[in-house]
């Protein structure tokens, strides 16, 4: 009977620990117990970062520099690239960082012109990851405000350009048997809320157009990881979801974090991980329909 006691009890510690570590937790089990990056999975290898000028994208390629990645840095803006660039430290950086101004809604001869840049920039060997951070993100409407401009305009960006340019260098990675997508979603392609129907309508059709291509091409050599950011801490201090709504109530991971945690899982060929704290206080409370 004690004996049943001591195992009952001990149980319950572990159970209470797992809660814990879970309450306190910034991203999912899968991805935390992986730990660290791995470093060869990503040293001197071809990483192409669109959306690259600002935010997550500035810091993805900070971070990658200084673990010897060779960088393609895209966005519209080429001035902020080149900025980008200059702060850039690492085995190849600043000196070997290519900067690829892009507009993913420039149309499919535009993308096709940039995918052969890419291609090209490093002889003997073509792009090993595709980053897909870039975003068109608009302040909170309900779904029935949205105009047909706003729909257009997110949807062209998160979605008919993401997919273009993938669809354009892909055949690259197959040639070459291998390459890797790693998409910038969001917990809101998962679990939407009010106010972003369209943002969040535009994140499930990348979630299922990725998922999709990795059951085609996963035995092809090709890798998908999915990236499902929660509510994200921008570096000058203001609370912003990767929505782009402020938020005051909820704890937010730094940009940092969210970074390393999203190069972790990419290094470590995770298929879909969550980075948000687990704990805190709770969403807004939604109506019950």
């Amino acid at each position: 009977m004690l004996t049943l006691f001591f195992i009952s009890l001990f149980l319950i510690l572990v159970l209470s620990a797992l809660l814990f570590k879970f309450a306190i937790s910034d991203g999912d089990f899968t991805l935390l117990s992986r730990r660290h990056v791995k470093r060869e999975e990503i040293e001197d290898k071809v990483v192409w970062i669109t959306g690259a000028s600002r935010g997550i994208g500035e810091i993805l390629a900070k971070q990658l520099a200084s673990l010897g990645a060779k960088l393609i840095l895209s966005a519209r803006n080429e001035t902020e690239l080149e900025r980008v660039r200059k702060q850039l430290t690492g085995k190849y950086a600043p000196e070997q960082v290519k900067i690829l101004p892009l507009d993913l809604t420039s149309g499919e001869a535009t993308l096709k012109e940039a995918v052969d840049k890419a291609e090209s920039f490093f002889p003997g060997v073509g792009v090993d990851y595709m980053i897909h951070n870039a975003a068109y993100e608009r302040p909170k409407t309900t779904a029935l405000d949205v105009t047909e401009e706003s729909l257009k305009a997110t949807f062209n960006v998160n979605v008919f350009g993401t997919i273009c340019l993938t669809r354009l260098l892909t055949p690259f990675m197959l040639r070459r048997g291998r390459g890797h997508f790693v998409v910038m979603s969001s917990a809101a392609g998962k679990t939407p809320a009010p106010g972003q129907a369209v943002y969040s309508a535009s994140k499930y059709a990348l979630n299922g157009y990725f998922h999709s291509l990795r059951s085609e091409l996963c035995q092809k050599g090709i890798k998908v990881t999915v990236v499902c950011p929660g509510p994200i801490e921008t570096s000058n201090g203001s609370g912003a979801t990767t929505s782009g709504t402020k938020v005051s109530s909820e704890k937010r991971v730094s940009a940092e974090r969210c970074v390393e945690l999203t190069i972790i899982a990419a290094s470590h060929g995770l298929k879909e991980v969550w980075i948000s704290y687990q704990g805190g206080e709770p969403p807004a409370r939604q109506p019950n329909c």
